[in-house]
């Protein structure tokens, strides 16, 4: 499982999602309102728009929050400019990680990044050092009371470029490109994914223990929590064993 994904099972286990669902939302209205000024308030023509208000209604924002975010957007935003921002760098055990930023202003967010990297036993690298590690996909994920095979099926004709059962869940894989067409077809097909989104999948998976763990799992929580991060990936893997002497 990418670290992106051990990630978020880590935190549903750890029940941190709703107590940060404050900023889940603040991150999401950005994201949305960044959506609308690139491409525009329809998301019918703005996919990257789109994927952003699915994520709002997965995360049970009302409606009024998502119409501001997109009429902020549309109207230009007075005063904020947000910058996107990707660093990367090394975690504990020399994992691979990726942090995508939305930010207005840049020497603030490098300072913070690089600072959380250094405290979690990380550091900062230059640009490039591991985006190659990483492919984009898009992500859908289904719960493991789906039939696999009927659920393979509808996928592969639908246009995906695998199907994985996965310890824990069930993730179609896709081309960027196809993520939405794939994505539709198989929620018309009868089938609830748990989450849809394009993201960084690693190309390999670095296992962690003791100390390199708990590092990981702090640093990871320490970049979501900073109000500029959008998103984080690594190329991390905790066993179950190692979990459970961590909770």
């Amino acid at each position: 499982m990418s670290g992106h994904n051990k990630w978020s099972t880590i935190k549903h286990k750890k029940g941190a999602a709703d107590a940060k669902r404050g900023k889940v939302f603040t991150k999401i209205i950005k994201e949305i309102s960044v959506a609308a000024k690139l491409g525009g308030g329809d998301p019918g023509g703005n996919p990257r728009l789109r994927t952003a208000i699915d994520k709002a209604k997965a995360e049970n924002m009302p409606k009024d929050n998502v119409e501001r975010a997109i009429k902020k957007g549309t109207g230009g935003m007075e005063g904020v400019v947000y910058e996107e921002i990707v660093y990367e760098g090394y975690g504990p055990g020399g994992v691979a990680v990726l942090v995508e930023v939305l930010t207005d202003n840049r020497n603030r967010s490098v300072s913070d990044i690089r600072s959380i990297f250094s405290k979690c036993n990380g550091n900062m690298g230059e640009a490039g050092c591991v985006a190659w590690m990483f492919d984009k996909k898009g992500l859908i994920v289904f719960p493991k009371s789906v039939d696999f095979d009927k659920l393979f099926e509808a996928a592969i004709e639908a246009g995906a470029d695998d199907v994985v059962d996965e310890e824990e869940q069930i993730e179609v894989l896709t081309d960027p490109s196809a993520f939405m067409a794939v994505r539709d077809l198989l929620i018309a097909a009868g089938f609830k994914p748990d989450s849809a989104e394009v993201t960084s999948i690693p190309q390999t998976t670095v296992e962690l223990e003791g100390k390199n763990a708990e590092n990981m799992l702090k640093l990871m929580d320490r970049m979501e929590d900073n109000d500029d991060v959008q998103n984080v990936y690594a190329n991390f893997d905790i066993s179950s064993e190692e979990m459970e002497k961590m909770m």
